[in-house]
C-alpha cells in the first residue's frame, strides 16, 4: 500500500532549490533561505502567494545569535505576509523534521502548498562553538569538554563495530580490515562530489590517500581520519510539497511513496553502539508504506556524517547481513554503476553537512535524479529513490522513499 492508497492523495514535490555548500562567507543565513526559497517556488510554477505553511529545518544550538529565525523566508516577497512559519529542529536531522511536518500537513488538509527549507551557518561560528553545538546533541556529552567532539562519539561507534566484526572485515582488498573499508567509503564519495556542483569538497582523492594516515589526512579520533569526517559548512536548500502539480512547474513532479520515522532512546547506555535499531524502524516504515522491497530501489542518499556511519547503514537498510557491509564496497554495489548506487552527490562526506539543511538537500538531490535534471551527477533512468538522515548518534531517524511520475 503507497501513501496516496493509504492517505487518498498524493504528495509531490513541485519545485526544488539548492545553494552551494561551503564557507560562505559572503552568505547570510538570511540570504540562503531567501535564494533557496525562491528557487523553489520559481521552479514548481507557483507565486508566493500560493504558499500556505512554511516550515524552517534548523539546529543552531548556539551556532549563531539570532534563535528565532521561522519568518526569515518572508523575506522573499510581501505575498508571504502572515503566512504561518515554524522552525523545526530535530538536531542533524531537523531537515527531514520539517519536511515530514510539510508532509503532514498535507496529509491533515490543513495546507495544498507547503514551503520546507533546510538552512545553517556553521563556520562564523568556529571550531569550539561547532563542537560544543554539535555535542549539545548528545545526552551524555552536552555540556562537556571534548578534544574529539561528535568525531569521538562515532569513533566509538567504529571501535565496537570492529571488535564485534573486524575479523571478517580484512581480505586480500581490505587488509588493514576496517580502516581500509571506511577509506573506501571515503575514496567512493569523494569521487561522486567531483561532479556535483552544490559540494564544498570536489576533490578526488583516491582509495589510497583515504586509507592512509598522513600529514594532510590525520587521524581525528582513532580509528576516524580526516577524511572519514564530514565537514562543517554553510548552505541551504528548499522544496515546495504540493497535493497537486502546477502547470507551470520547471520539471515533472515527483511523488512521495512512503516515509518512515523512528526515534531511540538518548543515553548511550539503553543501546547497543552498532544496532541503530530506531534507524532500521524508519528503513522498515518507509519500505512499508510505499510498499516496496529495498530491491525496488535505484539509488540512496544516506546520511555518511562519518563513513562508519555509512557502513552501518548498509547493513541497517538490509543491503547486507550485519557484519558484512564491507560487502557492499568492496564488490562495487554502491557504487554509481552498481546494484545501489548510494551517495551519488557525494554525500555529506563531500557535499558537505549544514546539518539543518542536509535532510532537504538529500530530498531535492534525488528529485533532480528523478527528473533527469541532476546534470553530471545523473543516473541512467532511476525511477524510485531513498532518502535517509539521521539526528544524533542514531537517535532521529528519517526516511523517505521518492518515485518519478
Amino acid at each position: 500500500m503507497s501513501l496516496k492508497e493509504q492517505f487518498g492523495k498524493d504528495v509531490l514535490l513541485t519545485g526544488w532549490g539548492h545553494t552551494r555548500f561551503g564557507k560562505l562567507s559572503e552568505e547570510t543565513l538570511e540570504s540562503l533561505i531567501v535564494q533557496a526559497a525562491g528557487d523553489a517556488i520559481r521552479n514548481s510554477g507557483l507565486e508566493p502567494g500560493d504558499i500556505d505553511e512554511v516550515y524552517l529545518g534548523q539546529f543552531n544550538s548556539g551556532m549563531m545569535p539570532l534563535a528565532f529565525a521561522s519568518s526569515l523566508a518572508l523575506q522573499l516577497s510581501p505575498e508571504l505576509a502572515n503566512v504561518p512559519a515554524t522552525r523545526v529542529e530535530n538536531a542533524c536531522a531537523s531537515g527531514s523534521a520539517a519536511f515530514q511536518q510539510g508532509v503532514k500537513s498535507l496529509l491533515a488538509g490543513t495546507s495544498r502548498n507547503v514551503l520546507v527549507i533546510g538552512a545553517e551557518m556553521m563556520t562564523p561560528a568556529g571550531a569550539d562553538v561547532v563542537g560544543a553545538a554539535l555535542l549539545g546533541a548528545d545526552y551524555d556529552m552536552a555540556g562537556k569538554a571534548s578534544s574529539t567532539g561528535f568525531t569521538g562519539l562515532f569513533a566509538d561507534v567504529a571501535k565496537h563495530y570492529d571488535k564485534r566484526y573486524g575479523t571478517a572485515l580484512r581480505s586480500a582488498n581490505t587488509p588493514n580490515g576496517l580502516g581500509d573499508v571506511l577509506g573506501s567509503i571515503a575514496a567512493k564519495n569523494h569521487r561522486n562530489g567531483v561532479d556535483n556542483p552544490y559540494a564544498q569538497l570536489r576533490k578526488d582523492l583516491g582509495v589510497e590517500f583515504c586509507r592512509t594516515v598522513s600529514d594532510k589526512n590525520p587521524v581525528v579520533a582513532d580509528p576516524l581520519r580526516r577524511t572519514d569526517c564530514s565537514p562543517v559548512s554553510d548552505g541551504a536548500a528548499a522544496v515546495v510539497l504540493s497535493v497537486a502539480p502546477s502547470s507551470g512547474a520547471a520539471t515533472a513532479p515527483v511523488r512521495l511513496a512512503g516515509f518512515g520515522h523512528a526515534n531511540d532512546f538518548l543515553p548511550a547506555a539503553r543501546r547497543d553502539p552498532v544496532e541503530f535499531a530506531a534507524t532500521r524502524a524508519s528503513w522498515q516504515r518507509a519500505l512499508a508504506m510505499a510498499g516496496v522491497e529495498l530491491d525496488g530501489l535505484d539509488f540512496a542518499e544516506v546520511h555518511d556524517c562519518f563513513t562508519i556511519a555509512e557502513l552501518v547503514i548498509y547493513e541497517v537498510m538490509g543491503l547486507t547481513p550485519r557484519g558484512e557491509g564491507f560487502r557492499a564496497i568492496e564488490e562495487g554495489w554502491v557504487f554509481k554503476d552498481g546494484k545501489l548506487p548510494v551517495n551519488v552527490s557525494g554525500g555529506l562526506k563531500s557535499k558537505g553537512h549544514p546539518v539543518g539543511a542536509t535532510g532537504v538537500s538529500q530530498h531535492v538531490i534525488a528529485a533532480m535524479q528523478l527528473t533527469g535534471t541532476a546534470g553530471d551527477m545523473q543516473l541512467a533512468n532511476p525511477r524510485r529513490a531513498a532518502v535517509q538522515n539521521m539526528g544524533g548518534l542514531g537517535i532521529a531517524n528519517y526516511v523517505s522513499v521518492l518515485e518519478a511520475i
